[in-house]
């Protein structure tokens, strides 16, 4: 496995990345919550991008994977940070942007701080809100007085034996990015893509967020059978196809 770069952010935080060189526009790839940059979706994507000989950019948040900090300490507004300082210091002009989960909710946010280096947004399962929305609005009275008293929150994962530790510090700073509350106005292509059989995002999710965003040129494709890590062949395929259809043609 070749070992990753590493980017110091303005916020000391040390961010390692995988960068592919080649044409623009660039594409970021986003992970989710508490993924990291060796997913499928990442590698499947660094490959076809390497075939294509477009820029590609895949990294790990600060708590994840391979950059510092502990996950406990971050938040979605440290996460969002951590990939604009990644975008503004190791790509070139516009990106299309990949959002994947909790990657769809900082793509958006990158979208709105930085619309001029965004060339199109590619959202996967997208959970913009989810802190707000899922987390919070699911919790028991047992679970809130817990976050309240304790600072953290266990909760079952379907993804590990370990449960998903959900600080108090991640609700209340994820209030403070929501994106489905404003306006979210989006001059670029962007495609949503999404399973019914997902356990983790309602379809309702991608209802909604495609019905705020104001965009010209929206489309949310849905696929039945899918599940939220949408990394079957013919998923990727969809993606790498929605990245395709943004991109000037070769």
């Amino acid at each position: 496995m070749i070992a990753p770069e590493y980017l110091n952010t303005p916020q000391g935080r040390r961010i390692a990345y995988h960068r592919t060189p080649g044409r623009g526009p660039g594409v970021v790839f986003l992970g989710g919550f508490r993924s990291d940059m060796d997913g499928t979706k990442a590698i499947h994507l660094e490959a076809w991008a390497k075939a294509r000989g477009q820029a590609f950019l895949r990294l790990d948040y600060s708590g994840h994977g391979q950059s510092s900090g502990d996950f406990l300490d971050g938040s979605i507004g440290d996460w969002a940070e951590d990939a604009m300082a990644a975008i503004s210091a190791l790509t070139d002009g516009p990106q299309v942007l990949v959002g994947s989960s909790m990657g769809g909710w900082i793509a958006l946010l990158t979208a709105r701080a930085m619309p001029e280096r965004l060339a199109g947004l590619v959202g996967i399962a997208a959970a913009p809100d989810f802190t707000e929305d899922s987390m919070w609005e699911g919790f028991s009275e047992a679970q809130r007085t817990e976050l309240a008293e304790t600072g953290q929150v266990a909760l079952p994962s379907d993804y590990s034996d370990e449960p998903y530790i959900i600080t108090r510090r991640l609700i209340e700073e994820g209030r403070k990015t929501l994106v489905l509350r404003d306006p979210l106005e989006l001059s670029v292509p962007v495609r949503l893509m999404q399973g019914t059989d997902d356990a983790d995002v309602e379809v309702s999710v991608a209802l909604r967020l495609l019905d705020h965003m104001t965009a010209e040129d929206a489309q949310l494709t849905l696929v039945k059978g899918a599940d939220h890590r949408f990394s079957t062949p013919q998923c990727l395929d969809m993606i790498t196809a929605a990245i395709e259809g943004i991109l000037p043609a070769e």
